[in-house]
């Protein structure tokens, strides 16, 4: 029997450290390591990050539009690499943020939350802002597969406000209504359920929100966009053990040395278990 991915993540993060790696080969990323912006950069670029830190970070999330921009060939890299990551026993949560309606929400499921794809991930980004009920084909098949899903619901851009708080007749925001669907969905699981939100660690003081929603929180901006392992306290107060702190660059600009890569995510999950902790 497969094990639901909030039981499988809460076990990588406690083995393995509070830390997920985002894998984002971007033009400037690829230069600053020496690459060229090809198929020959990325794929670099992608296999040094995952042999230097497969068996050791708990959570990696490849943002698929930059392995997309090169076509079937990137594709294949993010192919190699998603299954690369998990044999080596690496969560991976696929940053596609996909969402649509009917048979076309379907499809993005299938392609990424079914178990023979071959870009079967432990976990997918989502968009709701179709509604909420647009996600139905991939929280079924997310339960059917052990995998999970990160709903977006209080990003770390600015411009996501002007949705995600926008207030409903019933007097709740957009973001907060997000948060009370996924509560619902992870109802009774332990050690937590699959279903999380995606909340950004740079928002600040968020006790407005009910973050406790017995599942995981996707944390970006750690690093790079300003915020610190010591603000993830501030900003989730009490849910702050169900944190998945996401950093990118903060990683990888320690590349291309493998060596770095690791001392670098090293430092982070150490950081980011001591601030949980205290």
């Amino acid at each position: 029997m497969t094990l639901s991915f909030g039981t499988r993540l809460r076990s990588a993060m406690d083995e393995r450290g509070p830390l997920c790696v985002g894998v984002d080969p971007h033009a400037s990323l690829l230069a600053s390591w020496g690459l060229a912006d090809d198929i020959a950069g990325l794929e670099s670029f992608t296999y040094t990050v995952v042999e230097a830190l497969a068996d050791t970070v708990a959570v990696f999330k490849p943002q698929a539009a930059f392995f997309e921009r090169f076509g079937s060939r990137g594709i294949a890299v993010l192919e190699r690499a998603t299954a690369d990551l998990r044999a080596a026993g690496g969560l991976v949560v696929m940053d596609a943020k996909r969402g649509d309606i009917g048979s076309t929400m379907a499809a993005y499921a299938e392609t990424f939350l079914r178990k023979d794809s071959p870009l079967f991930s432990d976990a997918l980004t989502v968009s709701p802002y179709l509604g909420y009920g647009s996600l139905k084909p991939a929280v079924d098949l997310a339960r059917e597969s052990g995998a999970g899903l990160f709903v977006l619901a209080l990003t770390s851009n600015p411009e996501g406000a002007e949705v995600q708080r926008a207030v409903r007749e019933d007097g709740r925001t957009i973001g907060a209504t997000m948060l009370a669907h996924l509560a619902a969905e992870n109802a009774g699981e332990t050690p937590m359920g699959s279903f999380g939100a995606v909340v950004g660690a740079t928002l600040g003081d968020l006790s407005s929100f009910d973050l406790d929603i017995n599942g995981p929180l996707l944390a970006p901006g750690i690093g790079a966009q300003g915020a610190t392992p010591a603000d993830l306290p501030v900003v989730f107060g009490d849910a702050v053990r169900n944190v998945v702190p996401n950093v990118s660059r903060g990683v990888l600009r320690a590349g291309p040395d493998a060596s770095a890569l690791r001392d670098a995510a090293t430092r982070y999950a150490d950081e980011i278990r001591a601030a949980v902790a205290g």
